[in-house]
């Protein structure tokens, strides 16, 4: 382990530990504003936070300044640790969430953009905490995105190289300027889709304060709400579920899209395969479930969650399962009704979309559609070679040849992602939860979608599982978060030897 540089390690911690302070900052004069206590202790928590940074900072100062492999993925792991561990303050030191396990659940949920959730009474809250809330999704997706487009692509994780080649980002060669720029363009771009969901969710009829905090949980996919039913609670104003569907395929979408879309160069966005499968994927899910809700739902199934759903209606029966469906697949975990209501098959469908996931280089959590696309046409490619054993046929991707290493990690990747999944839903039946429920949570946890199916569907939460069963969801999310290797590499035998 001596070969490890700890103290640059240890420094990276630390001004993590600081930014997140800062945040803190910020959501304190939301309570203030509404003459709640808590502000005062949600700004203790922000100066303990900042405390503790400063002192990694200052008291570690590295010979070198090189970050090895090893050291990133330390880095990477530690640091989403670091922001759950001091993110959970706030709730503790106001007493919303008394309770360390039910804290860190809630936090590592919201900067893992998991969504799900202990609390059972949201609206109680007070406003400075629900901002917080949302503040750890925004942090969590925004850091998601430099970690996928600027890190994890030097460390050879999960295939993240194959969009690379567009990216305006960086490569091995050049790292430090590139990642800069990088970081500094998503930066702005993340911080220019907030603003205008916020601004469009305004002006549709909501409240500044659950504008700001539905713009944040959208843009970074998380799904926190400030209210009870979600985004059910809007089902008397469609127009604000279509701001929130559009916002939710916009996050979906690889920012690096998105940064050629707001450059004008719009024909990149619809050439990338990724991209059409996406939007093809969504709008032909959709189509199906709007199927199943006007011609096949079984009306002692309807949902019983707060303003339902006026069924029935054709547009009514679009938009829902427009919602319902884009919100799965970009592992938003958003709700305006319980999917598991609207049949058999249609849960069916929903549990499909878990293993999905949004576009790589998105705030998105899940397999994700680039991995799907390299695997079906990797098994095909093994039919052609059946009939011609001697030809050399390479698979391509966006009119490129894949490299085969690729190839193998990406079936890495799904074949350990699928183990993990079926091991976690054994596991999860030990800590009391019945089959189903435990297949579900499993499922959501790894994927970070949020709702799942059983006794954690949308319109229950997570708060009835045992410690137990919290913290191992809990490692879910983070290793799912994490694209699976970044964390189980460290628990491996030879990451520890020296080189």
């Amino acid at each position: 382990m001596n070969n490890l540089n700890f103290k640059i390690i240890y420094r990276f911690l630390g001004l993590t530990a600081v930014l997140n302070g800062l945040f803190m900052f910020i959501a304190s004069p939301f309570s203030f504003y509404n003459n709640e206590p808590e502000g005062w202790s949600i700004l203790n928590a922000g100066i303990v936070t900042i405390f503790a940074g400063l002192l990694l900072y200052f008291f570690n100062k590295p010979k070198s300044t090189n970050i090895q492999k090893k050291e990133g993925y330390l880095i990477v792991t530690l640091g989403w640790l670091t922001l759950s561990v001091t993110g959970m303050l706030p709730y503790l030191f106001t007493g919303s969430i008394p309770n360390v396990t039910n804290a860190f659940f809630e936090t590592l949920s919201g900067y893992s953009t998991t969504g799900s959730s202990i609390l059972t009474d949201i609206e109680a809250m007070p406003k400075g905490i629900l901002f917080w809330r949302s503040a750890t999704h925004w942090i969590g997706g925004m850091g998601i995105i430099v970690l996928t487009i600027a890190i994890l692509p030097l460390l050879g994780i999960g295939g993240m190289q194959l969009f690379m080649a567009e990216a305006p980002g960086p490569s091995a060669d050049k790292l430090h300027p590139r990642i800069t720029d990088t970081a500094k363009r998503l930066w702005l771009i993340y911080v220019i889709l907030t603003f205008a969901e916020f601004f469009l969710l305004k002006v549709a009829g909501m409240t500044w304060f659950d504008a700001i905090n539905h713009a944040m949980a959208t843009v970074s996919t998380g799904g926190f709400s400030t209210k009870n039913a979600s985004i059910a609670f809007y089902n008397d104003i469609p127009l604000i579920q279509y701001i929130i569907i559009f916002f939710m395929l916009v996050a979906g979408t690889n920012f690096v899209l998105t940064y050629f879309a707001l450059k004008g160069k719009i024909q990149k966005v619809f050439k990338s395969e990724e991209f059409k499968y996406y939007l093809f994927g969504i709008i032909s899910v959709s189509a199906i479930v709007t199927i199943i809700i006007l011609f096949f739902q079984d009306e002692s199934l309807q949902s019983s969650i707060e303003h339902p759903m006026v069924y029935g209606a054709s547009e009514s029966a679009v938009r829902h399962a427009l919602f319902q469906v884009t919100s799965i697949i970009t592992t938003t975990g958003f709700v305006t009704a319980d999917f598991t209501m609207w049949s058999f098959f249609a849960t069916g469908i929903f549990f499909a979309l878990f293993f999905v996931g949004g576009s790589a280089g998105s705030t998105s959590g899940g397999i994700k559609i680039v991995r799907h696309i390299v695997m079906l046409k990797s098994s095909f490619l093994e039919f052609k070679k059946a009939l011609h054993p001697n030809a050399i046929i390479p698979i391509r991707y966006d009119r490129k040849a894949v490299n085969q290493t690729i190839v193998f990690n990406i079936i890495s990747f799904f074949i350990i992602y699928m183990l993990i999944f079926i091991i976690s839903s054994v596991i999860l039946t030990f800590f009391g939860l019945d089959f189903v429920s435990a297949l579900g949570a499993a499922a959501s946890s790894l994927g970070n979608i949020g709702p799942a199916i059983g006794s954690v569907s949308p319109v229950d939460n997570f708060a009835h599982l045992s410690d137990g069963a919290k913290w191992f969801c809990s490692f879910l999310m983070l290793i799912g978060r994490l694209e699976l290797f970044t964390v189980l590499i460290l628990l491996t035998p030879f990451f520890w030897r020296k080189n």
